[in-house]
């Protein structure tokens, strides 16, 4: 039998389906697997073994019976430290939140995924409230890369990426408000999508609004399909989800490249140094983009960097998280978070404004952009992963993590879908991801281009990562 926590969840179905395996089988030794892994890199804030055992065993009865529950009956799948989960406390991070209660809630896309039969394994970790794009908190401490435990796994959805890495689970839910999603991912060298906003619905509502997306991170683009298959669709606790998604998103999987019109912009018009084994990674995969019939040219978006605007939003966010903490409480918080709170209080309610007006304007030039082009490519981040424990990389010149991601925090903003999918690696076997992003609604595209990415064996993080002892 091969190794069960090397398979996607295409894989594990299709054994199930066979009788090649079983989910008791299965969930077992993807446990074993989250359990061994986790003293090395902190990928889990709650391990929830017994459960996932007697749920893969009733699994395995409907699987024997012919009878699974919906699309996903005994996969394996970790739930991110911001999202419900019932039964279970949701502490994000924060020594400021408690952890007594009945917990009687699953957010939207946790309940589509308990309706389909999922095994939930446990709960990742993340930053404070999701606030930074590194994984530590407070509260469970510091997430490390499988690829190098001294370096970042980034964040926030730092343990959900590493646990996918490390074969603990082929699916994994993800929140990405300025690249929570993405920059983890193409740390770890896992495929991860940041749907367009509101496709996967979201209650309760991200403490930083409008920004937040919901989004799986899975080891390929056609698991990530067939998890927005399920997870994406509507859900009356959000006022603002979308209606039923226009049609499968593993079904669009099958279109390929041929005459897509893409965009390349590998700085984004020069506004951002990118580490050469980055740019000459992103640039390799290009070129296969073409050579599967894309029609490529290079071309940047017309836009300034929003960071200014981005901050006031972020800011503002934060600020109203703390509110209604006393003074004893805020000394338990993220020191860098109650920074910017403090920040995000002084802003004005015109100041806010004046950022969302920018916000509308970038949405404008991105929809006009998107009239000439399909989709565009670029570098997810311009640099791979940096020593764990810090926010940005020794020596920089920034002090915040939007220093370091100008790729990613601007679709948030724009609400668009983005993808990324790792593409190779740097001199120290670190993943580089390339990032794809198209028009609003258009997540199909993002997913084909990556599918069609995965095929040609254009799209590897480097040499497989192992657990401690294994």
């Amino acid at each position: 039998m091969s190794d069960l926590t090397e398979l996607t969840a295409g894989q594990l179905l299709d054994g199930y389906r066979t009788g090649a395996f079983s989910p008791v089988e299965a969930v077992r030794a993807v446990v074993e697997r989250a359990e061994r892994i986790q003293p090395e890199v902190n990928a889990f804030v709650l391990l929830t073994t017994e459960e996932a055992l007697a749920r893969a065993r009733r699994s395995e009865g409907r699987w024997l019976r012919g009878e699974p529950r919906g699309r996903l009956d005994g996969v394996p799948v970790t739930v991110k430290d911001l999202l419900l989960m019932r039964g279970h406390p949701t502490l994000r991070g924060s020594l400021t939140v408690s952890d007594r209660g009945t917990f009687e809630e699953d957010a939207p896309s946790v309940a589509r995924l308990r309706e389909h039969g999922a095994v939930f394994l446990g709960k990742t970790t993340t930053s404070e409230y999701g606030w930074k794009a590194v994984t530590d908190s407070p509260r469970s401490g510091v997430t490390r890369n499988p690829h190098d435990p001294a370096r970042t796994a980034g964040g926030s959805s730092g343990g959900a990426a590493a646990a996918v890495a490390l074969g603990a689970g082929p699916l994994a839910l993800g929140t990405d408000a300025g690249g929570s999603i993405r920059i983890p991912a193409s740390f770890c060298g896992i495929f991860g999508l940041k749907p367009t906003y509101g496709r996967v619905p979201l209650y309760p509502a991200s403490a930083f609004g409008t920004l937040a997306h919901v989004g799986p991170m899975t080891r390929a683009p056609a698991d990530a399909a067939l998890m927005l298959d399920v997870i994406g669709v509507p859900d009356s606790r959000d006022w603002s989800a979308l209606g039923p998604a226009p049609g499968s998103y593993s079904e669009a999987l099958i279109g390929g490249v041929r005459g897509l019109r893409v965009a390349y912009s590998p700085s984004l018009g020069g506004q951002v140094a990118v580490r050469p084994a980055v740019a000459e990674a992103v640039r390799r995969a290009v070129e296969r983009l073409a050579a599967l019939g894309a029609y490529v040219t290079e071309a940047d978006p017309d836009f300034a960097d929003p960071v200014d605007a981005f901050h006031t939003l972020w800011f503002s966010a934060a600020a109203h998280v703390v509110q209604p903490l006393g003074p004893g409480r805020r000394e338990l918080l993220d020191p860098g978070l109650r920074e910017i709170a403090g920040r995000g209080a002084r802003h004005s309610a015109l100041d806010h404004l004046a950022a969302v007006d920018v916000r509308v304007e970038l949405g404008r030039r991105m929809g006009r952009f998107h009239e000439s082009y399909d989709l565009l490519v670029t570098p997810t981040l311009p640099i791979t992963a940096f020593e764990a424990g810090a926010e940005v990389p020794k020596g920089s010149r920034h002090r915040r993590f939007t220093g370091w991601t100008p790729f990613t925090y601007p679709f948030n903003l724009t609400q668009q879908p983005a993808a990324t999918l790792p593409v190779g690696h740097d001199a120290d076997g670190l993943p580089i991801g390339l990032q794809l992003i198209a028009a609003r609604h258009r997540d199909d595209l993002v997913l084909r281009a990556a599918h069609a990415l995965y095929e040609a064996g254009a799209a590897s993080p480097g040499p497989r990562v192992r657990p401690a002892g294994g």
